[in-house]
């Protein structure tokens, strides 16, 4: 850490330091604890100053979580090859979200993809009818007459793919997968 009376530690105070618990509790929430998250976010905070001594970064927070994540990465890639399994299957293409708080972001998307898996379990006709209704938003007649169907039929194949989605989501509760 440079110190705090120098242009580079007030920088360092002011634009990276800041996010260190916010960083932290991410880290903390895609890795196992075998990640070593004091040593990546050390590192992560000297590979941003190297940067910033060669060229400008307009983004540090996102410089910051980016090069953490890629650490945090060739760790688990490397603690794999070792045969130690230290991480979770992530999405690398996950793009940062700087506004809202990162454990929110983080379960939000978990939720989000349970609900796709527990969409796309459903039988066709079902998962078509749900999809029309609870993302499109259509109502039940609406839907109805587009799928040449009854009412009926499709206040049933709603009722069934909720009470399908409410299982999935639930079993996967119970075991972490469905």
């Amino acid at each position: 850490m440079p110190p705090e009376t120098t242009e580079e530690g007030r920088w360092f105070a002011d634009h990276l330091l800041v996010h260190e618990p916010q960083l932290r509790a991410w880290l903390q929430s895609r890795f196992s604890s075998n990640v070593p998250v004091s040593d990546i976010i050390q590192e992560s905070y000297l590979r941003v100053l190297r940067a910033r001594q060669t060229d400008a970064v307009n983004a540090p927070k996102a410089f910051l979580f980016a090069t953490a994540r890629n650490l945090a990465l060739n760790a688990a890639r490397s603690a794999k090859v070792r045969g130690e399994h230290i991480f979770d299957p992530l999405d690398e293409t996950q793009l940062l979200d700087e506004d809202a708080n990162v454990r929110e972001s983080v379960a939000h998307y978990e939720e989000l993809e349970i609900l796709t898996r527990a969409i796309q379990s459903l039988p066709d006709r079902c998962r078509q009818i749900f999809t029309l209704r609870k993302v499109y938003g259509l109502s039940q007649a609406d839907i109805a007459r587009k799928l040449d169907l009854s009412p009926r039929t499709v206040n049933a194949q709603l009722a069934i793919g909720l009470n399908k989605c409410a299982d999935f989501v639930g079993k996967f509760c119970e075991k972490g997968s469905a």
